[in-house]
């Protein structure tokens, strides 16, 4: 039995070594000699689809050229643990406000993009916005809006206005309100929804960025008081959502996607969210007609949205293909290719020739975008952000005004140290 054993193995390894042979055939032949392969990291998982469509266009044009698109679970941890080990992607969607990309770009571990031609077909500017010492190494091409979004059908039935100030805000609530109906749906167990709101809040009641991130992110340690002129004025605009009856019921633990079906179903008139929960809200069938407007300022004409790059490229200094990843850059950066993308995603393009729906449901947001009504996030002076969202949704909960101040003195504490 011994021989047979012998020519058991022999056979076996035989099978190995044609299986081994097959296969790297098949691998030569999908991969012709010449060709190259470059890897998109991408975090826009709901556009994965749509994305894919415009690589397959790409290599059309570049046959020479293969575009891998990666999409992982939890992207931004898989990418943060990829660029510390050295494993890099060829071309990576990161949002370029991050304090990450800020370090990483500083560090050397993206292309410098700041004289190459694509970055001329961005409009306004917006690319400059997130330089790092006056180098370019992100291309944003479409960016993120917030604001609140509206039922329009309830609104025209019930002959409620769109408000233009603060005041009107406030008025057209007690309205909701008085009419039997919720004028809000939030996510209560997922603060980062509410981010926007309190941001917007902020910079409402100060009139500029640069006022709030002096007062929260440059003062002094513990220098932030509730009894400050402009922690009441965010208060008072945090206080819009304690209202009684002005919230779901069990809103303390509905998650993102709760709140979304709830505004959805018809359960409440109005959720303040980005402009990436469009995509969401739509697949769960309104009967209705949505629209969305900015946070409203003091006067008329300062209702403000807040936002930063969201489909946004960088490509990797160490790439072995920097070539082949410029030219996917490039084409990204061309009307062609981002038509094709905000024909299904609908957030603002800041891509030239790009055109864009006029009646929209993002459109009274899209109109403020690349604009100066159309902020960066104000973590992109801070070097962490999580916690700021816990807090904004603790004290929606708690309605403790000192606490609020004592949380918000914490978050920003260990920032100051560092100056």
């Amino acid at each position: 039995m011994k021989w047979f054993n012998q020519v058991k193995f022999i056979l076996g390894l035989g099978m190995v070594i044609l299986a081994a042979v097959f296969l790297t055939a098949c691998h030569k032949d999908s991969l012709p000699s010449g060709k190259v392969t470059i890897e998109y990291f991408n975090q826009k998982k709901e556009m994965s689809k749509t994305l894919k469509e415009i690589a397959k266009d790409f290599e059309k044009e570049n046959p020479k050229i293969h575009v891998k698109v990666v999409d992982v679970p939890n992207p931004g941890d898989v990418l943060k643990s990829r660029m510390l080990s050295g494993d890099v992607p060829d071309v990576i969607n990161i949002y370029p406000q991050n304090v990450d990309f800020q370090e990483w770009a500083k560090a050397g571990y993206f292309e410098d993009m700041t004289h190459k031609s694509y970055v001329n077909n961005i409009k306004n500017n917006y690319a400059q916005k997130y330089a790092i010492k006056k180098k370019v190494y992100n291309v944003p091409l479409s960016a993120n809006v917030y604001g609140i979004y509206y039922n329009k059908t309830a609104f025209a039935k019930l002959g409620l206005k769109v408000p233009e100030t603060w005041n009107e805000f406030e008025s057209l609530v007690d309205t909701i309100i008085k009419n039997k109906q919720t004028p809000f749906a939030i996510a209560g167990s997922e603060g980062w929804t509410l981010n926007g709101y309190n941001q917007l809040a902020f910079v409402t009641s100060a009139g500029s960025r640069k006022v709030v991130n002096d007062y929260l992110r440059f003062s002094k340690p513990d220098s932030i008081k509730a009894s400050d002129p402009l922690m009441k004025k965010d208060i008072e605009r945090l206080d819009l959502l304690r209202k009684k009856g002005a919230l779901q019921t069990n809103w303390q633990g509905a998650s993102y996607n709760d709140a979304l079906v709830s505004f959805a179903k018809g359960d409440a008139l109005m959720t303040p969210n980005g402009s990436w929960a469009l995509t969401v809200i739509k697949q769960q069938d309104p009967n209705f007609e949505i629209g969305t407007f900015a946070f409203p300022g003091e006067k008329k004409g300062d209702s403000l949205t807040i936002g930063a790059g969201d489909l946004a490229l960088s490509i990797s200094s160490k790439s072995k293909h920097k070539s082949a990843a410029n030219k996917f850059v490039a084409y990204m950066t061309t009307a062609k290719a981002m038509q094709k993308y905000y024909d299904i995603d609908g957030s603002p393009i800041a891509v030239k020739g790009v055109k864009e729906k006029s009646d929209s449901e993002l459109a009274n947001l899209n109109k403020l975008a690349f604009t100066n009504r159309h902020l960066v996030w104000l973590a992109q002076d801070w070097t962490s952000e999580n916690d700021f969202f816990t807090l904004t949704s603790n004290y929606l909960t708690t309605g403790n005004k000192q606490g609020y101040a004592d949380d918000l003195n914490a978050f920003f504490n260990p920032m100051k140290a560092t100056e």
